[in-house]
């Protein structure tokens, strides 16, 4: 996740500054802040957070396997990764609440909230591995190359998670767009994302949901000769024509099409059957209340009715 939002200087100063002591003596990090490596990786962390740090450490070597088994390329380097123990601290850094972790590529670096990895849906491997591909991907494909949609969808497919997002899964903001005809043009979502919270989780889900149909539509192959063709310096347009035989117009036609012909109230509702059912638990328990209450008041006015009866 790359930031585009304004960080409190002097804390992101000093977070780096701690990051950059990796690369000359783990005696140079001051007081309060510890550091964890080996030859492939280095962790800073706060004391509490040592189990963490060797968490990241044990996973590190498993998920760049999978990695470059699933996209065919070396990750070379070797990442700086950042545990962040509160999440007041991280939204320092941010300055934006739906993001539990960013990767900052050209500084082989990964910053991670690690209050929110214990947040459903979030977990330290899910959210470690969507990172280190975003790594992967920037090593080997120059930044002006990489379209932003493609960045993050191919590291939420890769990582079979969301990864770095607070996304309330009970609600899909895509099937919504969908039914509305309100989706964005992957043309806007080239260089950035927006920064409003619901757009920006329609953006991820765009962008994930587009790699996945061109993964299961045209094969893995064609994926990653796209991202292979991107890497040699082709433009999107040209590597989607090459690969594909269409346009990246008409691949999003062509996605957009296969979304709208499932239909969306039926995913809808199967994502939020527990809710709905819990809606009409409560409005039938409201009812019976009322129901009890108008019964009470009946049976109340009858006795005062027998009542003045009897005198």
């Amino acid at each position: 996740m790359r930031i585009h939002n304004s960080p409190n200087i002097l804390y992101f100063f000093s977070l780096f500054a701690v990051t950059a002591a990796i690369t000359l003596s783990p005696a140079a990090v001051e007081a309060g802040n510890e550091i964890m490596q080996n030859d492939d990786i280095a962790v800073v962390y706060d004391p509490p957070l040592q189990a963490a740090a060797g968490e990241v450490l044990r996973l590190y070597p498993v998920l760049r396997r999978e990695l470059q088994d699933s996209l065919r390329w070396h990750l070379n380097s070797r990442p700086r990764v950042v545990l962040i123990r509160t999440n007041q601290q991280f939204r320092e850094i941010t300055r934006n609440s739906p993001i539990v972790a960013f990767a900052s590529p050209p500084k082989d670096l990964i910053v991670i909230d690690y209050s929110r990895m214990s947040t459903r849906p979030f977990n330290l491997r899910t959210t470690l591995k969507h990172e280190m591909c975003h790594l992967l991907l920037h090593e080997h494909i120059k930044a002006a190359k990489l379209p932003r949609w493609l960045d993050e969808g191919v590291c939420q497919w890769a990582s079979d998670g969301i990864g770095e997002l607070l996304m309330d899964k009970s609600w899909s903001g895509l099937d919504a767009a969908v039914m509305s005809g309100q989706t964005f043009r992957f043309s806007r979502l080239a260089n950035r994302f927006p920064s409003d919270k619901s757009a920006l989780m329609l953006a991820y889900e765009q962008s994930k949901s587009l790699v996945v149909h061109i993964d299961r539509q045209y094969g893995l192959d064609a994926l990653l000769d796209i991202l292979g063709d991107l890497k040699n310096g082709e433009t999107i347009e040209a590597a989607i024509f090459q690969n594909l035989s269409l346009s990246l117009q008409q691949l999003e036609k062509e996605w957009l099409a296969e979304m709208e012909s499932t239909p969306r109230w039926l995913l809808f509702l199967a994502n939020n059957i527990y809710a709905i059912l819990f809606f009409f638990a409560a409005v039938l328990l409201v009812v019976g209340f009322i129901r009890a209450v108008m019964r009470r008041r009946k049976y109340a006015r009858d006795e005062e009715e027998e009542e003045d009866e009897k005198w």
